[in-house]
Formats: structure tokens, C-alpha cells, sequence
């Protein structure tokens, strides 16, 4: 019965508003106070069912809710015949609560977008050969799917065969289609805007980058931040307390309408849903434009940041360098370099691609006695003779001569950004390459968004060289810039950064700065929407895009002044009405009810603001 009842809490709430109104029209129109007083009466009882129910679930529980104070004072009003307070105050009780869950459902629309998105079926390759549509949970890894002009892909996978441009704003926030063919990878969510494609199919369920979005953003929504465990603590002793002043008033006065008025006066409404609905709607426009804030707590962190270090390769950079400048010594050209690509190619380091990509096509001969030698490069023996390639220290311990010449040239590289790959043969220098790594395009500018933010301190942390490093510092601007760092020297700094009592973020890509990101106040991750991106870090640039971190830092500063501002708001509301009351007579049991929802739903409006929140 009470279930049933609360379902038809709308209902309930409607004809109450009727009621209301045929009193008022039997009084005014018709001078008929029975009309008036028995329409009141039906109104009272019929608006009080809901909300007394509420109440007696609340104390079952031992929590002293709103609906408690309200129930007290509409039966108060009811006892000393005050009908139209006690019908009123309920109307607009029930009115509120419904545009309160009205305007609280607007809020998580990012959330519901994303679930709306999430792909149903699937065409799949079966035994026979033919293809056949399927539900999406019946997709195994490994099945191969077939997907159309305008369809959804079903499951994270990578392209068999085909071309087409795939929508994938449900992933990164970027509506401009990616091209995708054969090698490339694809996430369930996005659409294909044209083209077909197979796919075979890597991760499926609930281990798509697709599911563990919508998982996180569920997550960050229903976590409470530490102004929201304040409230909920104040809202617990607050409530029962309103409840005692408004006795000790009636103790002392013997004047029950004054305490039933400050009853509902005292009401909390607009202080516990304030700070909520912020965050609500602040990470579900993040999750809209690309960036995955996971929780109320990241927010409030991050938005009091005064320093960022960041990781320069694929951070601040491309995270594909190239050969910028090449230096020869010596004789038999073609053939050293046939010595340096046979090498190479046995190497994953991103260097080792730079170079095999400048040599081009070329004859590979057999590598013997391959030595990786940590921290240096490569030695091995190509067609008998001892190759090494790496940087100036493994010349060194392979005892290869550095000519004055060779020494000029390595410093000019150096100074101008490279990361150097130098080759010895059988000890005598024979190539000098410097690879570079070229900068973001607009780093620079979303940089200086950060320092508009508030940010003080952009810091640069990498394992390249010191010159290269400088070059790329002094490019950007950044405070400081420091090279040759190994992953563990990097979570050394950020710990120093954070016991001096700086708030750090670290940005890197979530794989091998792990411990810098966990080290960091605030992790963030340049994500491409990889596991480890997602699972290691506290925000994630979907795509790796970095011009989503200014929108991210301003985003959480715009979520926590309106924090500030709805609580400004409830606390000022009710300190003006209990004012109004003690010291004036304009404020009643009616008015004080009708400006208590007036201003739930101005905290919530207020809130909702941040839906469509973009940086200036």
C-alpha cells in the first residue's frame, strides 16, 4: 500500500493543486466556506498520506528526515484549525519534491546519453560462412563482426579488412569522424559513418572501453566529496536540533503557529541537494566533452591545483619522433647503414623506428650476439663485424674514438633538441643521427589557459636528454623542464612537490609513469582510452588530447564555486525567512514554505548551469 502510494505521489500532488484551487473559487467567487474549508480539509489529508509515509520510513531508520519536520507542522496547522497553511504547505511540498526530481534527471542525461548509445546487436561471421545478426552478449573475443554504413560498433576490436570514418565522440568527445583500415583499432559506442568493415573482436561486455566509461561516470556521480559528507553530517544533528528550537519556542511563547512555521522554515532542502546536483552535472559534462573525472573528491582536489608536471613523450610531444639531421664519417655508406638497419630492427625502442624509417628500403643481413645494454642502445655482430648504436656513453664503453669534429657535431645536436643514435663499426664512429620529437600542435596555447587557471607551476619531467629537454622547456615556457630521469626519479620529485605542500598533478600516459601518477595529489592520463589509462589514473583525456586539460581544470573550479554558491544560497535562505520571522511579520507558514522550494530549485538550476559549461 505504501509502495503504491508513493508511486502515485504525482497524482496525489496534482489534485491537491485542484482542490486548492476549487476552495479558493468556492470562497471568492461563490462566498461558500464550506466549499472552502471541507476542499482544504481533503487537500491536507490527501498531500499529508506521501509525505507522512516518508517520514515514518525515515524514523524506522532512526533519521530525522525533512518529511518529519513537515509532517509535524502540517498536522500542527491541522490541529488548530489552520487549513489552508497545512493544505498549502503539503502542495508545495509535493510540488517541489517533483520538479526537484524533474530538474535532477536533466542532470544525469550525460549519463543516460551514454547508456542509450551502448550497442544491442551484432552481426556475426558463424560456421557456416555467412553472416547473421546476433546479440551483442553473444559476441565471444575472437569472433569476427561485420559492421555497416551507419551502425554501431559492438564490441573493442581491430580492423580486419575494409576503410571507413568511425564517429567516436561516445569515446574521445571529438565528433570529427577517424579514418580507420586494416590494423586499426575501434570501440564499441562509435559509429561508422561510412565504409564497412570486419572486425575481429579483442574485448567485449563489460571490458569495453565503452562499458568502463559509462562504469567510471556511474562511479564519479554517486561519490560524495568532502563538503558533501560535511553536509550530510551537519543535516543529521541540524534537522533533529530545528525540531528542539521549535519546541523550546512553543515552551516559552504557547505560540504553536510560530512554532510550526519555524519547522518548516528550518527545512534543509536546498542545503543537502546543493553541493550533489554540482557535481552531477559537472562530471557529466566532462564525460560529454572527453574527460573522465572519477569522483566528487578528484574535483575538489584538482580544482585547488597550483602546480602540473607533465611527461614530454606523447604528453607535450607527438610521441613520434623523426630524423631531424644526419652526420656521416667515413666510407661504405650503403653498407653501414645496412649494418644499422639490420640492428635496429631488432629493437622496439621508439628511436629505433625513427631511424629504420630514414634508411628505408635497404638489404638486411643476420644479427648475432645481440646485448642490450641498459641505459645505452645496442650491440651486435652484423656479416662479422661488432656494431654498436646508442648514445655517447655506450661509445664510450665500447672505447670508440670521438674526434674533436665528432664531439662539435654531437653537441650541436644536442643544442638543437635531438635525441642522438650514434653507429660504431668494429670501434670507429660511422653515423651520427639526431631524432626529434615535435611538439603538440597547440600545447602552447592550452598551456597558457592553465596559467590563466590559476596554475603556477608547469613542470617538465623526461628521460631524454638534457638539451633536448631545455629546447623543448624554453619552447613552451614552462617553469621548469629536467631530463635523464628514470620513472622512479620522477615519483621522487612529485613526492618532494607534495610534501612541501604543493598540489600536484602529474599528466603522462598512464603505462610507464604509473608511479609519478600515483605519486601525484591528482593523477591524469593522456588516455586513448586504454586500461591502464583508465584504471591507474583519477581523470582521463580521452584520445590523448591535451587541449581537453584546460577545459578540465576549469571545468572542476567552475563545479566547486558553484558548490560555493549553492550553499551561500540555502544557508542565506533560511537565515532571511528565520529573521523575517522572529524579528517581522511578513513572513508565514505559507510564504516560508513557498520561498523553502523556491530555493531547492534555484540551487538546482544553479547546478544544471553546468551541463553546458565551455572554457572561455
Amino acid at each position: 500500500m505504501q509502495r503504491f502510494i508513493l508511486s502515485k505521489k504525482n497524482t496525489i500532488t496534482l489534485m491537491c493543486g485542484i482542490l486548492i484551487a476549487a476552495a479558493f473559487i468556492g470562497k471568492w467567487t461563490l462566498a461558500n466556506m464550506a466549499i472552502f474549508s471541507w476542499s482544504l480539509i481533503i487537500a491536507s489529508l490527501l498531500g499529508a498520506t506521501p509525505i507522512t509515509i516518508q517520514a515514518y520510513q525515515a524514523l524506522r531508520v532512526k533519521v530525522v528526515s525533512i518529511d518529519v519536520l513537515v509532517t509535524i507542522a502540517v498536522l500542527g496547522a491541522f490541529l488548530i484549525q489552520n487549513y489552508e497553511e497545512a493544505a498549502i504547505v503539503t502542495f508545495l511540498f509535493l510540488f517541489g519534491a517533483y520538479l526537484e526530481q524533474r530538474t535532477l534527471n536533466q542532470t544525469r542525461s550525460a549519463i543516460k546519453e551514454l547508456t542509450e548509445m551502448a550497442p544491442e546487436s551484432a552481426i556475426k561471421l558463424m560456421e557456416n560462412g555467412k553472416f547473421q545478426e546476433v546479440e551483442v552478449d553473444e559476441v565471444d573475443v575472437g569472433d569476427v563482426l561485420l559492421v555497416k554504413t551507419g551502425a554501431k560498433v559492438p564490441v573493442d576490436g581491430t580492423v580486419l579488412s575494409g576503410e571507413g570514418y568511425i564517429n567516436e565522440a561516445s569515446i574521445t568527445g571529438e565528433s570529427v569522424p577517424v579514418g580507420k583500415e586494416k590494423g586499426a583499432k575501434v570501440y564499441a559506442g562509435t559509429i561508422l559513418d561510412n565504409g564497412t568493415l570486419q572486425i575481429v573482436a579483442d574485448r567485449v561486455g563489460e571490458d569495453t572501453t565503452f562499458s568502463k566509461i559509462i562504469e567510471l561516470v556511474e562511479e564519479a556521480q554517486d561519490s560524495k566529496s568532502e563538503a558533501e559528507r560535511f553536509i550530510d553530517r551537519f543535516s543529521k544533528y541540524y534537522t533533529p536540533a530545528v525540531l528542539v528550537i521549535s519546541f523550546i519556542v512553543w515552551l516559552f511563547t504557547r505560540n504553536v503557529e510560530l512554532a510550526i512555521t519555524i519547522l518548516v522554515l528550518g527545512c534543509p532542502g536546498a542545503l543537502v541537494i546543493g553541493v550533489p546536483v554540482s557535481n552531477v552535472a559537472g562530471i557529466g559534462n566532462g564525460a560529454r566533452h572527453g574527460v573522465l573525472l572519477k569522483g566528487s573528491e578528484v574535483v575538489t582536489d584538482f580544482s585547488r591545483l597550483d602546480t602540473i608536471v607533465f611527461d614530454k613523450t606523447g604528453t607535450l610531444t607527438e610521441g613520434n619522433p623523426s630524423v631531424a639531421q644526419t652526420k656521416y664519417y667515413g666510407d661504405n655508406l650503403e653498407e653501414v647503414l645496412g649494418y644499422l638497419a639490420s640492428v635496429e630492427r631488432e629493437s622496439d625502442h621508439p628511436l629505433a623506428k625513427a631511424v629504420l624509417e630514414e634508411i628505408g628500403e635497404t638489404t638486411f643481413l643476420p644479427v648475432e650476439n645481440t646485448e642490450v645494454v641498459k641505459g645505452g642502445g645496442i650491440v651486435a655482430y652484423v656479416n662479422g663485424h661488432r656494431i654498436a648504436v646508442g648514445n655517447v656513453a655506450l661509445m664510450e664503453k665500447e672505447n670508440v674514438e670521438l674526434t674533436e669534429e665528432a664531439r662539435a657535431d654531437i653537441a650541436s645536436f644536442e643544442e638543437k633538441g635531438n635525441s642522438l643514435v650514434l653507429t660504431a663499426v668494429d670501434g670507429q664512429l660511422k653515423v651520427l643521427m639526431g631524432v626529434r620529437d615535435q611538439i603538440r600542435f597547440g600545447v602552447k596555447k592550452d598551456l597558457q589557459k592553465l596559467r590563466q587557471l590559476g596554475v603556477k607551476n608547469l613542470v617538465m619531467l623526461s628521460g631524454d636528454n638534457q638539451g633536448t629537454v631545455d629546447r623543448v622547456g624554453r619552447e613552451l615556457g614552462l617553469t621548469e623542464a629536467h631530463g635523464n630521469m628514470l620513472p622512479e626519479d620522477k615519483a621522487a620529485y612529485i613526492r618532494r612537490l607534495v610534501e612541501k605542500g604543493q598540489i600536484v598533478a602529474f599528466v603522462g600516459d598512464g603505462v610507464n609513469d604509473s608511479p609519478a601518477l600515483a605519486s601525484a595529489n591528482i593523477g591524469i592520463a593522456m588516455g586513448g582510452g586504454t586500461d591502464v589509462a583508465i584504471e591507474t589514473s583519477d581523470i582521463v583525456l580521452m584520445n590523448s588530447d591535451f587541449s581537453r586539460l584546460p577545459h578540465a581544470l576549469g571545468l572542476a573550479k567552475a563545479i566547486a564555486r558553484n558548490m560555493r554558491q549553492n550553499i551561500v544560497i540555502a544557508v542565506g535562505v533560511v537565515f532571511i525567512l528565520l529573521t523575517g520571522l522572529l524579528l517581522g511579520d511578513w513572513v508565514n507558514m505559507s510564504i516560508g514554505m513557498l520561498v523553502h522550494e523556491g530555493s531547492i530549485l534555484a540551487v538546482i538550476l544553479n547546478g544544471m548551469r553546468l551541463l553546458g559549461y565551455r572554457l572561455k
